[in-house]
C-alpha cells in the first residue's frame, strides 16, 4: 500500500506540490483564529451555584440552603458529581457533569432546577449562577495603585469604574474585586436611646429601607407642558439617613433615626486581604475568561481596555498588571518554533550525513511543518 502510495506521488508531483500548499495556506489561516494558550484545559463540565445568607454560621448555611440545593441538583440530567461547601454567609455548590456535556447546556438545566427550588430557600439567601468559565479562566490580575487614597477609596474606584469597563470585554466572564473595604452607611443602634423613645429595631430597618427611594406621581400641565413629579428620596450622605423620621415620641415630636442610633460610613466584613510584594494591602480585581475564548486575545483586548479608561480614572491613580499569562504564552509559542527549527536542522544533517542527498533532506524538513499543521487541523 505505501509502495503505491509512493509510486503515484511521484508521477503526480503538482498535485503533491498543490497539496502541500493547500495545507500550508489552511494550517496559517488556521492558526490565526485557533484559541492559543500555554495551560490546556482538561477541567470536567463543571457549574457553581453561589448564595449569600447574611449573618449566618455554617451549620445554618448547610442546613437551610447548601442541603436542599445538594439533593436537588442530584436530579439534574447526566450529573456525575455534586459537592457543596458551606462558610460564614455563603454556601458553594459545584455541580460536575459527564465528559462531553456541552457547558451551556449544563448551565441552562441547573438554572431551571434552581429555579425550582429557590421558593424553599430562606428569603434573605440570594444564589446565582457562577461564571461561564472554566479552572484556568484566570488569565489577568491587576492593582490599582495611587499616592493619598485609602483601601477604601481604591476599592470603590475598582467597583464602580474598573470592573464595569473590563467586564464588557469581549471573551471575559467575571471580573472579580480583590482587596480593600467595601463602602458602607451603617447605623449603630443604641439600646438604650430605642427603649427611651420607645423605638425598635425592626422600626428603624424599615423606616430606612422605605425612605431610600423616589417616589413618582402624575404630570401637572402648565401653560401648554406637562411637567412630571416625582419626590427625591435617595440618600445622599450621612446627614439624609440622620434625618429619617422613625416614629412619633410620647410629646409629639418626631423621633429621628439620629435620636436612637449613630450612622457613619465604614467598612463592609470581609474574610481577607489582598497584598502586593510585601508592601502592604493592596486593591485589584482579577479577569476571569469566559470558556471556550482565546486566552491571547482576550489578554490583548483587556489591556487595550486599560490603555482606553486610564485618563478617565482619578488623577494619579494607576493600574499594573500583577499577573499576565501572555507571558507563558508567548515563551511557549516561542519554545515551539525554536524546537521546531532545532529538529529540522537535526534532520537535515543526519539525512545530509547519511542519505548524502539534499533533496531527501528538504523532504524530511519539509515533512515536520506539514505534520504539525495537519495535527492541529484534526483537533
Amino acid at each position: 500500500m505505501i509502495e503505491k502510495l509512493l509510486a503515484w506521488s511521484l508521477r503526480r508531483r503538482e498535485l503533491v506540490a498543490l497539496g502541500a500548499i493547500f495545507v500550508l495556506v489552511a494550517g496559517a489561516a488556521l492558526l490565526r483564529t485557533m484559541p492559543v494558550d500555554a495551560i490546556p484545559d482538561l477541567s470536567d463540565t463543571q457549574v457553581i451555584v453561589s448564595t449569600d445568607y447574611p449573618g449566618q454560621a455554617p451549620q445554618v448555611v448547610e442546613d437551610q440552603v447548601t442541603y436542599p440545593l445538594l439533593t436537588t441538583f442530584l436530579s439534574v440530567p447526566r450529573v456525575k458529581v455534586v459537592r457543596g461547601q458551606s462558610m460564614f454567609s455563603s454556601s458553594f455548590v459545584y455541580v460536575i457533569f459527564q465528559d462531553g456535556t456541552d457547558l451551556y447546556w449544563a448551565r441552562s438545566r441547573v438554572l431551571e432546577y434552581l429555579n425550582a427550588i429557590q421558593s424553599k430557600l430562606p428569603a434573605a439567601a440570594k444564589t446565582q449562577l457562577g461564571p461561564d468559565a472554566t479552572g484556568v479562566g484566570w488569565v489577568f490580575q491587576y492593582a490599582l495603585q495611587g499616592p493619598g487614597y485609602s483601601p477604601e477609596q481604591l476599592r470603590s474606584i475598582q467597583d464602580f469604574q474598573v470592573r464595569y469597563a473590563l467586564q464588557s470585554v469581549p471573551g471575559v466572564a467575571e471580573v472579580a474585586s480583590l482587596g480593600g473595604f467595601v463602602k458602607q452607611y451603617q447605623v449603630l443602634l443604641d439600646p438604650a436611646r430605642l427603649l427611651a423613645y420607645g423605638a425598635t429595631a425592626p422600626q428603624v430597618i424599615n423606616a430606612v429601607r422605605g425612605a431610600n427611594q423616589d417616589v413618582g406621581a402624575r404630570t401637572v400641565e402648565v401653560a401648554g407642558s406637562d411637567y412630571a413629579i416625582r419626590g427625591l428620596g435617595y440618600f445622599r450622605g450621612v446627614e439624609d439617613i440622620t434625618n429619617v423620621a422613625v416614629g412619633m415620641g410620647k410629646d409629639g415630636r418626631p423621633v429621628r433615626v439620629g435620636d436612637v442610633a449613630r450612622v457613619t460610613i465604614g467598612p463592609d466584613l470581609r474574610l481577607g486581604i489582598a497584598e502586593r510584594d510585601g508592601r502592604g494591602e493592596a486593591v485589584g480585581g482579577v479577569v476571569v475568561m469566559r470558556y471556550g475564548e482565546n486566552a491571547l486575545r482576550v489578554i490583548d483586548a483587556v489591556k487595550q481596555r486599560i490603555a482606553e479608561i486610564a485618563p478617565a480614572l482619578p488623577p494619579g491613580i494607576t493600574i499594573v498588571a500583577t499577573y499576565d499569562r501572555s507571558d507563558l504564552i508567548h515563551r511557549s509559542i516561542t519554545t515551539l518554533w525554536r524546537t521546531l527549527l532545532e529538529e529540522s536542522v537535526i534532520v537535515a544533517l543526519v539525512c545530509a550525513v547519511f542519505l548524502l542527498h539534499a533533496r531527501s533532506a528538504l523532504v524530511a524538513i519539509a515533512t515536520l511543518p506539514l505534520g504539525i499543521l495537519i495535527a492541529l487541523a484534526a483537533t
